[in-house]
């Protein structure tokens, strides 16, 4: 689904549904990038957007020290209670643009379905200052897709969204291409040693499920409120029409990339 530049704001006015119905990201994922970048009891990392915290744990199992920076002080408040019980994690209420830091002080600086809010000439320079020598950038999102094992559901799907998104665009699925592309924005800027991986799964939904999902997405989430509870009820009653489920093929891509 397609994110608005500059609808940071509307994910912050949802954060409960939204840490229920974002995913988490798979297991082979963090084993590449700590084989990558080593963490321990002794290591700072960022977090770049943390959202409602999906991508949070695995690095604090590490007894890393982590500070999130995060635009929605909702999200910020929610996560400071949910990892309550880490003293090495903080949250900073703030754009990533506006962050102050000490340069050159961080091991690792991470973000999960959330760096393509920040300008990239803005972001990649902030995050290489930041950096020690030696020190990892890692970029990784989840990039979901239609129900390629149901081809009549998922047109059924595109007329509810031609008459409530008719300028929607349904896009292509995520591919290997895409991920180099977007690693390779760190040659830019002066990182090495880049890197790419794809991962790949499936979740599967009910109709209610689905539209809440959806309600997570920041183009769905600026439609006014009682043309957007028509258009899931629309999405629902196809669904169920269909039998009752609905299948998204995810692709999860991982970017990482080194400061000399």
């Amino acid at each position: 689904m397609a994110s608005i530049k500059g609808a940071e704001w509307t994910f912050d006015t949802a954060v409960q549904q939204y840490e229920k119905m974002r995913p988490e990201y798979v297991p082979a994922l963090y084993e590449d990038l700590f084989q990558y970048k080593q963490l321990d009891a002794s290591s700072h990392a960022i977090e770049v957007g943390i959202g409602g915290g999906e991508a949070t744990l695995p690095i604090l199992k590490t007894g890393c020290k982590v500070t999130a920076v995060e635009y929605g002080s909702n999200f910020a408040a929610l996560c400071r209670h949910k990892f309550r019980e880490f003293p090495a994690f903080s949250v900073v209420t703030s754009k990533f643009e506006d962050f102050t830091y000490e340069n050159n002080s961080c091991d690792l600086i991470y973000s999960a379905t959330a760096f393509h809010w920040v300008p990239e000439e803005i972001g990649y320079q902030k995050v290489f200052e930041l950096l020690k020598s030696g020190g990892a950038f890692a970029r990784f999102a989840n990039h979901p897709y239609k129900d390629k094992g149901r081809e009549a559901l998922h047109q059924a799907i595109q007329k509810v969204y031609d008459i409530y998104m008719p300028n929607s665009s349904e896009g292509s699925e995520y591919d290997e291409q895409s991920a180099k592309k977007l690693a390779e924005i760190a040659e830019k800027y002066g990182f090495v040693d880049i890197s790419y991986k794809l991962y790949h799964r499936t979740r599967t939904f009910n109709a209610a499920e689905y539209t809440a999902l959806l309600g997570t997405y920041s183009d769905h989430m600026v439609i006014e409120e009682e043309k957007r509870k028509a258009f899931f009820a629309e999405i629902e009653r196809v669904i169920n029409q269909f039998g009752g489920q609905i299948t998204i093929y995810d692709t999860i891509d991982l970017q990482l990339a080194r400061k000399p």
